[in-house]
């Protein structure tokens, strides 16, 4: 990774700490989401430098600070109950929860969740966020990897901001809402992960989404 882009995205962290309080939208920094911002963004820049060990490091930091590990068995049934308690908090929210053997994926469509072109999270979309921060402190054996993305509209440095700032609203929410930062990664593809067409205006709109991934803490 070039250090431009190291750069960028510690910038970016600072941003994410930065736009938008919460509850009253008012532009500063709390303490509160100020260290989640910093907890995201650099579990974010530690997750690209090493790659594959991004998971294996916020593990040891959660253990190490007396989270239990799952193992065995446990993994799939927690994340099971994980899944059903996420299904009936985020029932008729517009938020899709997919199981993919022991990860779970919440897809979160922009229009539901941002103005245009914006990174604040709409007042709307609060309660559902706050369903999702009421499951995770429930089970606090999971790591979280928020993923922001865009469609093709735009030019490709804009996008991968737009990305990352949303990305780091939604964990610097969650955060705020008693969520451990240290459980964070936060990263902004921009436009590089289509799940559909940017063809068409509703390809465009599947494609503009935040994603937050669960993974068993082992």
């Amino acid at each position: 990774m070039s250090r431009k882009w190291i750069a960028a995205l510690v910038a970016a962290a600072f941003v994410g700490a930065c736009t938008t309080d919460p509850y009253t939208g008012e532009q500063k920094v709390s303490n509160t989401a100020g260290g989640a911002a910093l907890g995201a963004g650099l579990g974010a820049l530690a997750g690209m430098a090493v790659g594959g060990s991004k998971n294996a490091q916020r593990n040891a930091v959660l253990i190490g600070a007396g989270v239990g590990a799952l193992a065995g068995g446990a993994i799939g049934a927690t994340m099971d109950r994980n899944e059903a308690e996420l299904r009936a908090q985020l029932q008729g929210t517009g938020v899709s929860v997919t199981r993919a053997g022991n990860q779970i994926i919440l897809n979160m469509p922009s229009d539901i969740t941002f103005g245009v072109d914006q990174d604040a999270i709409k007042p709307g979309f609060y309660q559902t966020l706050n369903s999702v921060a009421l499951v995770l402190n429930r089970f606090q054996q999971t790591i979280v990897d928020v993923y922001g993305h865009t469609d093709s509209t735009g030019n490709d440095s804009h996008n991968f901001d737009l990305s990352q700032r949303r990305a780091l609203s939604v964990a610097n929410y969650l955060s705020a809402q008693g969520v451990d930062s240290r459980r964070f990664a936060v990263t902004g593809f921009g436009e590089t992960k289509p799940i559909a067409s940017n063809a068409t205006t509703e390809g465009r709109a599947q494609n503009r989404r935040v994603e937050i991934q669960l993974s068993p803490l082992t």
